[in-house]
């Protein structure tokens, strides 16, 4: 049996969870977030407990014990506590700015501003300090979405190898490379 799938969810005040036919649907003090699950699985809420069941031993099934788990785990994890990712610009002249709209404008070295607008859902935070390197916070009650959205800042500028210029995910080790070998 899946060992993660068979871990039974403890629901947190102030979190209601509902099943209809094959739709999960968790309401929190941050939010409501809805998951289709597959027909092959089958969710039970107790007291306050979730559990999730597979009926059959197939390798479909059981791939799907697990994933229906830890997706229902996240979504009651994001409606009561909330997710937050924090993102660095590490260059000369980065900076990063939100506008009116949820909108965000980074400065990342290139000849143009990028502009990004972002979901309601997420809430972002910029900051630019003097002394220290300008970062962005993401907040949200979607796990996936604010994964999303930070993979695609991410990919306006990746950290290159050899300066580590670029926007890179805080606390995040990069691997660095020496550069050319001195003259002779």
């Amino acid at each position: 049996m899946s060992r993660i799938g068979k871990l039974p969810i403890s629901i947190p005040a102030g979190v209601e969870v509902k099943v209809n036919d094959s739709v999960v649907s968790v309401k929190g003090p941050l939010g409501e977030l809805t998951q289709q699950v597959d027909p092959l699985i089958e969710v039970a809420v107790e007291d306050a407990t979730i559990e999730v069941k597979r009926n059959g031993e197939s390798k479909r099934e059981k791939s799907m014990h697990g994933l229906y788990r830890s997706l229902i785990n996240n979504m009651v994890e994001g409606v009561s506590k909330g997710y937050e990712i924090k993102l660095e610009l590490v260059g000369v002249g980065y900076r990063a700015e939100v506008l009116p709209d949820n909108v965000l404008d980074l400065v990342l070295g290139f000849a143009h501003h990028t502009y990004l607008q972002l979901p309601a859902e997420v809430k972002v935070e910029a900051l630019s300090d003097k002394r220290s390197t300008p970062s962005v916070t993401l907040k949200s009650h979607d796990k996936q979405l604010i994964g999303q959205v930070a993979a695609k800042i991410r990919s306006f500028r990746k950290p290159e190898p050899y300066k580590g210029k670029g926007i890179k995910f805080a606390g995040e080790v990069l691997r660095r490379k020496a550069g050319k070998a001195a003259g002779k």
